[in-house]
């Protein structure tokens, strides 16, 4: 009997491994976790972790996008139109997905979340975009997302640094009515 990626069974061990990850990440560094120390936290041998994962790289990748897939509840921003209300809720979750992780082991793979983030966000900028421009496809709205996805990411990590005595919706809310209407090239100064 083969076994599917949607067997249960797969998904539970699966689940398991970026657990068990997760939580050796919040009492050591990423460069000190090996999949030694993983295996041994999930009780499961290395040919399982390998059958699920390339190695520790690959496993930090998926385990920080699943979770900031949660984070982000990817599944209905896509139902929304790009609003003030749409974008300080992703604003809020990334925000709050970063928060969390420098609680965590953050030092060392800066990197890999900020590339994580960005991808996600791009992914549902361009959803959102698609949708409220009812195209199939469209190579403007792709920019229009990457842009989006990369300044929003670039906000938050401003506010980590410097405005954590403000709200995410306080620091945001100046910005929305000036990304909805655009920038206008004719205004006189």
């Amino acid at each position: 009997m083969t076994q599917t990626k949607t067997d249960p069974r797969i998904l539970r061990t699966r689940k398991l491994i970026m657990d068990s990850f997760i939580e050796l990440s919040s009492q050591k560094e990423f460069k000190d976790i090996t999949v030694k120390d993983i295996t041994t936290e999930a009780m499961i041998n290395r040919a399982t972790f390998y059958y699920h994962f390339e190695d520790i790289y690959d496993l930090l990748d998926k385990a920080l996008s699943e979770v900031l897939f949660i984070n982000l509840n990817c599944n209905s921003f896509e139902e929304y139109e790009i609003n003030e209300k749409s974008l300080t809720q992703i604003f809020k979750a990334i925000t709050n997905f970063q928060t969390s992780l420098s609680n965590r082991c953050h030092r060392g793979y800066e990197d890999t979340i900020a590339r994580i983030i960005r991808e996600q966000l791009e992914i549902i900028f361009y959803k959102m975009l698609l949708r409220q421009y009812k195209l199939e496809e469209d190579e403007g709205l792709k920019i229009s997302a990457i842009m989006l996805a990369w300044g929003m990411y670039g906000a938050s990590v401003e506010w980590r640094r410097n405005s954590q005595n403000r709200s995410h919706e306080e620091f945001i809310k100046s910005a929305i009515p000036h990304i909805l209407s655009g920038v206008d090239v004719t205004a006189e100064k």
